[in-house]
């Protein structure tokens, strides 16, 4: 029976030294500036480079590109979408070369409102952003990159669409990484904070990338499962401790 013990004890402590996660960005001494992650309810997204754009005018298939209006809806499946390229620029039926980088949403429906008067009396537009996205990571269900309508979404919105935490997540220590020009910027988010919550579910931009590490016994559940089938570490060491 002693053999046994000391048999047991020395694959746990062998266990316990080679367990090591895979989280990403754990740093116990990191110092996190949230400011940039404030809700701003005038918050809108801006085109960047290798955005896909679809462009709708009502009843004017020869002005469109994947129009919403069509038989067939604007899809990357279809290919139906003009790059932004390099320089910012689309080329826009009838309307030739326009450049676009920076600009929100309405702010391009309306320059193509005023420049499709030229031809159309009263042009109904619409502007669609196909590649807005944001990526979650870690102990989810569904590791995904989401797409996204809207440009005010939040975390637990998007977890939610990631199918839920996973039983080993550490809702203490999420990650949100945002770049902004040739910043990125990192939060640090707990969500076992009950009264900070509101602050904790932060409002995330398209290109926004969330990591949800796992906790730190994950590894050693894992392993400790191995020999001892269908065990966590405290059913582990329930066992450990009736042997004596």
């Amino acid at each position: 029976m002693r053999t046994n013990i000391i048999i047991v004890y020395g694959i746990l402590i062998s266990l316990l030294v080679s367990c090591k996660t895979q989280n990403l960005l754990v740093d116990k001494n990191e110092v996190v500036d949230m400011k940039p992650f404030f809700f701003d309810n005038t918050y809108q997204y801006k085109i960047e480079k290798d955005d896909k754009i679809s462009i709708s005018v009502w009843g004017e298939d020869s002005y469109s590109v994947g129009s919403v209006y069509g038989i067939y809806n604007s899809n990357e499946v279809y290919g139906k979408w003009l790059l932004v390229d390099a320089n910012g620029n689309i080329e826009i039926p009838r309307i030739g070369t326009t450049n676009v980088l920076g600009k929100t949403i309405p702010e391009l429906k309306e320059i193509l409102k005023n420049n499709l008067k030229e031809w159309l009396l009263y042009p109904v537009v619409d502007v669609k952003v196909l590649n807005k996205e944001i990526t979650i990571l870690g102990e989810v269900r569904n590791p995904n990159t989401i797409l996204v309508d809207k440009d005010h979404n939040t975390l637990l919105e998007i977890v939610s669409k990631a199918g839920g935490f996973e039983f080993y997540a550490n809702l203490k220590s999420i990650k949100v990484l945002r770049q902004n020009g040739e910043n990125v910027y990192v939060a640090n988010i707990d969500l076992t904070n009950a009264v900070d919550i509101l602050n904790q579910n932060i409002q995330l931009h398209p290109g926004d990338i969330i990591i949800v590490p796992s906790k730190k016994n994950k590894e050693f559940d894992k392993r400790i499962s191995t020999i001892i089938p269908f065990t966590t570490t405290v059913s582990a060491a329930a066992i450990i401790m009736g042997l004596f």
